[in-house]
């Protein structure tokens, strides 16, 4: 059965943009896999709490000797990496905050990327253990930050996340980006005509699979 893992990031509920384009996903999605399964993780709603050094001496303690405390410690973890072994495709519904990603999923990318679970140093050099996945990043920003536009040097979401990913071993990312948000706020478009170009190239991606 194909899993889909669905991570929402915005602090905005339903006024969200890129929650919006998420839920056009994983609507197509349902569409194109009427037997797969839907993991849902708001990484906004998640309390996680940053890595401190109980958290690092428990992930690298084995696992027959860690303690009950240790066990707790890393049991959110445990959670969350589960979550993306079991699922085969990912989407992310990520906002550029200050640009770059949302503190909350910053932390949520403390918590999965552990050594032996989701990466490994085995051979002496890193090797992903996240492989024959894919992913696509839904990004919504304020400015334009596209290649070739003058603000495009100031995204770091984008390059982030597709390194992060591929560290991990997921090499299969596709990123759409709306950019320009801020018309919307500052009402020189409506929401409506805003989000119709990103919801039909969403659609469009679905068709051409």
């Amino acid at each position: 059965m194909p899993t889909l893992l669905h991570i929402d990031s915005s602090p905005l509920g339903e006024a969200s943009v890129s929650r919006h384009l998420t839920s056009e996903f994983v609507q197509g999605w349902k569409t194109a896999n009427p037997q797969g399964q839907v993991i849902t993780r708001d990484v906004s709603s998640t309390v996680i709490l940053p890595v401190n050094a109980a958290w690092v001496g428990a992930v690298y303690t084995p696992a027959e000797a860690l303690t009950p405390e240790q066990k707790q410690i890393t049991a959110l973890s445990d959670t969350l990496i589960g979550e993306l072994q079991t699922a085969d495709e990912y989407v992310f519904g990520v906002p550029m905050h200050n640009f770059s990603i949302p503190s909350t999923l910053k932390l949520w990318i403390d918590q999965i990327a552990r050594v032996n679970k989701t990466f490994s140093y085995a051979t002496g050099v890193p090797k992903g253990l996240l492989t024959g996945k894919k992913a696509t990043i839904l990004i919504a920003a304020g400015g334009v930050y596209d290649a070739g536009t003058a603000m495009a040097s100031y995204n770091f979401a984008d390059p982030y996340l597709r390194t992060v990913l591929g560290f991990l071993g997921v090499t299969d990312v596709t990123v759409l980006a709306a950019g320009g948000v801020s018309a919307i706020m500052q009402g020189k478009v409506d929401r409506e005509t805003f989000l119709t170009p990103h919801v039909t190239a969403i659609r469009s991606s679905f068709k051409a699979a």
